[in-house]
């Protein structure tokens, strides 16, 4: 049994001014991937594991290519082309030569000229390895799932929680499909339900919150054998395209009517929780008059400016307004600004100069000038606390300007913890206030200890406030940007039988 297997992942802000380029990938070619992956808890991990379990010595794993990229704006369309022929490359060496495919996505992939580049890939490695090779894919559950990618796979795995923890899981999910596939003959069909409603916030969590419902149903009919896989897209409300919308979807062996009854329940019970399927705020001036009042620590939730969602990490929205209002307490905050950061490199550490520090991709954003002094300096990559994820900061500085501390990195990060504040040597419980740019980080990281954590509705390429985003190409109408949308449910079949 030759089975290959690659991938390509990233997520993307359309509301990010600043496209991404090539170089703000990782790749791996060949057997890199096998040295990475097995072994770990990555889909690709987990799906080496399960076909390894499958099918033991009668098994031989074809490795390809493999990109992954940091959440950023729309990659620029001649980088993404490059990667597309990068990622086919490899597929042609194989035609007619192996039994099937497993591929790491994400879903929330787009270009500055593409709309749907996964699903461009999919077409494209149809085209080359034909018709009868079964292709599964994996799928982060804010991917956001098009036609075109369905007319071209067998079957998908999505996670199933978020924050998300089950990456190998997925992965050996969509492993399992392949495996009933070929050994067992199994002939997948899928139904999907479109509803239209871009969600965010806390009832999103699936340990706690509403959405957890919509998951636990996916789980439970997979006790069906007759049920190949499901799940439920919440989507990336910040990737503008034709098709975004919250999804579920079905796959079973062959039995259209029960893949279309069971994901008309999964989207008639999630339409009625749209209302509060959406982000809970305080207004910037009034998170900041809250937490002049509070003795701390205080967390200052800024999501709009979240990098691991896809900004550009250099708002200073929130910080500006606590200069503007005299903030009493200690403050600490990332901020991504190369230009500040290199003046501070080349002054040295305890030297003072004036700059304006944010904006320094996204224009909305004016920067903020005051006195600056240089504490430290730094280089190299941070270790996140949880995630494998290592990212290069960049040349990075600490400075203080009274009782505002700023950790300016030249590279966007996703800050899903506390790892750059642990890297230049500081820790937040040592200050009253902490900028945190990520929807959600682990509770241990932030919410456990802190008085308080204001989710700030300040402006942002991925502001949870999703009226003030500026949609301009998904599908309308849609709730929230038009509170009076209505859902007809209705389903969508795909067979590759």
């Amino acid at each position: 049994m030759r089975i290959l297997i690659g991938g390509c992942q990233q997520e993307i802000s359309t509301f990010n001014p600043v496209p991404c380029e090539y170089d703000f990938f990782d790749f791996l070619r060949g057997d890199e991937i096998r040295a990475t992956h097995e072994g770990t808890d990555s889909q690709i991990g987990g799906a080496i594991s399960e076909l390894k379990s499958s099918f033991g010595d009668d098994l031989e794993l074809i490795f390809t290519y493999d990109a992954e990229g940091t959440a950023a704006g729309p990659l620029r369309h001649s980088a993404f082309m490059r990667i597309a022929e990068e990622f086919l490359g490899p597929l042609k060496e194989y035609a007619g030569k192996i039994d099937g495919v497993y591929f790491s996505m994400h879903g929330a992939m787009g270009t500055t000229e593409l709309l749907d580049p996964e699903g461009y890939l999919l077409e494209e490695a149809r085209k080359i390895l034909g018709d009868d090779v079964p292709i599964v894919i994996t799928m982060d559950l804010h991917g956001i799932l098009t036609a075109k990618m369905l007319e071209n796979i067998n079957g998908l795995a999505s996670f199933h929680t978020y924050p998300h923890v089950d990456f190998g899981d997925t992965g050996r999910r969509a492993a399992k499909i392949l495996t009933r596939i070929l050994r067992d003959g199994v002939k997948p069909v899928v139904a999907r339900v479109r509803v239209p409603a871009i969600v965010r916030g806390n009832e999103l969590i699936t340990a706690k919150g509403a959405f957890g419902d919509q998951i636990r149903y996916a789980k439970k009919i997979h006790d069906n054998p007759e049920v190949l896989s499901a799940g439920f897209f919440i989507c990336n409300p910040f990737t503008d395209v034709p098709e975004l919308s919250s999804q579920a979807y079905v796959f079973t062996d062959g039995n259209q009517a029960l893949a279309e009854q069971h994901a008309l329940q999964m989207a008639n019970d999630f339409w009625p929780n749209r209302h509060i399927m959406q982000g809970k705020f305080l207004s910037l001036e009034e998170s900041v008059v809250k937490g002049a009042l509070m003795t701390g620590p205080i967390a200052f939730t800024d999501a709009a400016d979240a990098p691991s969602s896809g900004s550009s990490g250099d708002s200073n929205a929130i910080i500006s307004e606590m200069i503007r209002a005299n903030y009493p307490h200690s403050i600490l905050a990332p901020i991504v600004d190369p230009a500040a950061a290199a003046k501070a490199h080349e002054l040295g550490v305890g030297a003072t100069f004036t700059m304006g520090i944010g904006g320094a991709h996204d224009p909305q954003f004016i920067p903020l000038k005051l006195d600056w002094t240089v504490e430290s300096l730094t280089d190299g990559i941070m270790k996140c606390e949880t995630w494998k994820y290592e990212p290069k900061i960049g040349p990075t500085a600490v400075l203080r300007s009274g009782n505002l501390t700023l950790v300016v990195t030249t590279e966007t990060v996703m800050l899903v913890d506390r790892a750059l504040f642990f890297k230049v040597g500081l820790d937040p419980k040592n200050f009253h206030s902490t900028i945190v740019k990520s929807p959600h980080t682990e509770p241990a990281f932030f919410d456990d200890w802190v008085e308080a954590n204001f989710n700030v509705d300040a402006p942002g390429a991925t502001s949870a406030n999703l009226k003030t985003l500026g949609h301009t190409v998904c599908a309308r109408p849609i709730y929230p940007l038009e509170v009076d949308t209505e859902f007809t449910p209705k389903t969508e079949v795909f067979s590759r039988a």
